[in-house]
């Protein structure tokens, strides 16, 4: 009993193909490094400008040693914070401002300081000015006033503290005089009877002149410590303005802004490469317009060219020369070059052509572009006759016609086949989405027109992807137990050779005899 094997996905069946193609999205985003490399000079100059223009305004920073009485080793900045935040209220702007005999409303002279607590006891007061000895002078006064407010506040608490202790004290002894005097001259020894309630109030004068004695240590406590806080709150670090450096600054911003340029520019272009779907690749527009890519050449430069680079580029369109006028001579039929997005390309590569196939005959070339671009030049001596599309019925017979027309968007279809019965495409790489390719490939189909191939122009250097389609038949290699399934997709335009079907190992003695 045999079994029919399922034949497996091809690599470049739709089902497997890629749902976004890295090597083409690489391709797509180098060929618009125009656009990131502006974008990149753009923040670049952007940046740099932002570092002249919007220069900081003068400051100055002093530094603040504040000393709490409740300091702990493993305190987590609380107090500090707190500092911070005092910093920050009109009591001590007022202040800093009465000193300066200053008329800026509190409010608003604290929008141009700010304070940071660096350790738990160091702060660091930043001041904003009109110049740098303004920006000194009001870190200084905001710094000393700083420091009166935390020496008043921490004078008050440690006199509240000593005061509320002696206020204690005072309590205690007024309960000690009442013991004393309910003692008075009695010991037990002369009043025996009264023995037990006297031993009962000396125990508790003892105890009450241990109170008092603990509240006084206490007090002179809170006293002593206060001026070891106040002592040790003070500026350790002088007001001084801070020094910027325009060079630096315009540096560092500069060099911010290219990077950000140069991020968005690439996210823009992979962006746009993305949702314009336009192949750069030669595989990707062989498959999009069922023709083999037979040649590539690189744009016509706008600019004169080295020297060097005009040799290269002319051995490259004599090569085309050749390989075209090839193709035209093997045929029958007249012959057309259609453009997509490369209209002035065309028409160079139409007048070369035309010229190498001058020496069998007379050649006119038929300017069908929509802007009459070959009619309208001057000729040249000994090159061929040009004449519009309305005036091609009237050249001879004998004469060879070469075609030149476009197949871009709004183009009349049913115009073409005027041009001639075989077509060469000159496409421009990246110039038209894979949904326009199908459209051509498929409005030629029906007017009948062949095409020969696809001139690509402009293509990518180091697209290694291959342009030629096979339509051999895909076969898959079948097991010994199984008879080969039939192949699938015969027809299908590929980019690749397809492999050599295996032979068949006979399964009995039978078949092999």
């Amino acid at each position: 009993m045999t079994t029919d094997r399922t034949t497996e996905a091809l690599p470049d069946s739709p089902a497997s193909a890629p749902l976004l193609d890295l090597q083409a999205l690489v391709v797509a985003v180098r060929r618009r490094r125009r656009l990131w490399c502006s974008m990149a000079l753009l923040g670049l100059l952007a940046g740099a400008a932002a570092a002249v223009l919007l220069r900081p305004e003068p400051t100055a920073v002093t530094k603040v040693l504040v000393t709490h009485q409740a300091d702990q080793p493993n305190d987590t900045g609380t107090l500090i914070r707190t500092d911070v935040e005092l910093l920050g209220t009109t009591r001590i702007a007022g202040r800093a401002l009465k000193s300066l005999k200053s008329t800026e409303k509190p409010e608003d002279f604290m929008r141009d300081y700010r304070g940071t607590g660096l350790t738990n006891n160091v702060l660091e007061i930043e001041v904003t000015g009109e110049s740098d000895a303004d920006a000194v002078a009001r870190a200084e006064a905001l710094a000393d006033a700083f420091v009166a407010d935390h020496v008043t506040r921490m004078r008050e608490a440690a006199e509240a503290e000593s005061q509320a202790l002696l206020d204690q004290r005072d309590r205690v002894q007024g309960e000690l005089d009442e013991v004393n005097k309910s003692i008075g001259d009695r010991t037990p020894e002369s009043d025996p009877a009264a023995s037990a309630s006297l031993e009962s109030l000396f125990a508790r004068r003892a105890e009450l002149n241990s109170r008092i004695a603990d509240f006084d240590e206490r007090a002179a406590q809170a006293r002593t410590g206060a001026p070891q806080v106040l002592a040790g709150t003070q500026i350790v670090d002088t007001p001084r303005a801070v020094r910027h450096s325009l060079p630096r600054a315009v540096g560092t911003d500069a060099a911010i802004g290219l990077a950000l340029g140069l991020v968005l520019g690439l996210g823009l272009a992979a962006v746009g490469t993305v949702v314009a779907d336009r192949p750069v690749l030669r595989r990707e527009i062989a498959a999009g317009l069922g023709a083999s890519v037979i040649a590539e050449l690189r744009h016509p430069p706008r600019r004169p060219a080295g020297r060097w680079q005009r040799r290269r580029t002319r051995a490259a369109r004599e090569r085309l020369t050749r390989s075209l006028a090839r193709a035209v001579r093997d045929g029958t039929g007249p012959v057309s070059l259609l453009e997509l997005g490369c209209a002035r390309g065309t028409g160079a590569i139409a007048l070369d052509l035309a010229g190498a196939l001058t020496a069998q005959g007379p050649v006119v070339v038929v300017d069908g572009l929509p802007d009459r671009r070959l009619a309208g030049l001057r000729p040249k001596p000994g090159a061929p006759a040009v004449v519009t599309a309305e005036r091609a019925a009237a050249v001879p017979y004998e004469t060879r016609r070469l075609g030149v027309g476009s197949a871009v968007p709004g183009t009349v279809w049913a115009d073409l086949q005027h041009l001639g019965t075989r077509t060469v495409l000159v496409v421009r790489a990246g110039h038209v989405s894979t949904a326009w390719l199908h459209t051509v490939a498929r409005q030629l189909a029906d007017q009948l027109i062949e095409v020969i191939g696809v001139v690509l122009l402009d293509s990518d250097r180091r697209d290694r992807s291959d342009g030629t389609l096979w339509d051999g038949p895909r076969t898959v290699r079948p097991d010994r137990s199984e008879r080969p399934a039939r192949p699938s997709g015969a027809g299908l335009p590929r980019t690749e050779r397809p492999p050599m079907p295996a032979a068949r190992i006979p399964d009995t003695e039978q078949e092999a005899r």
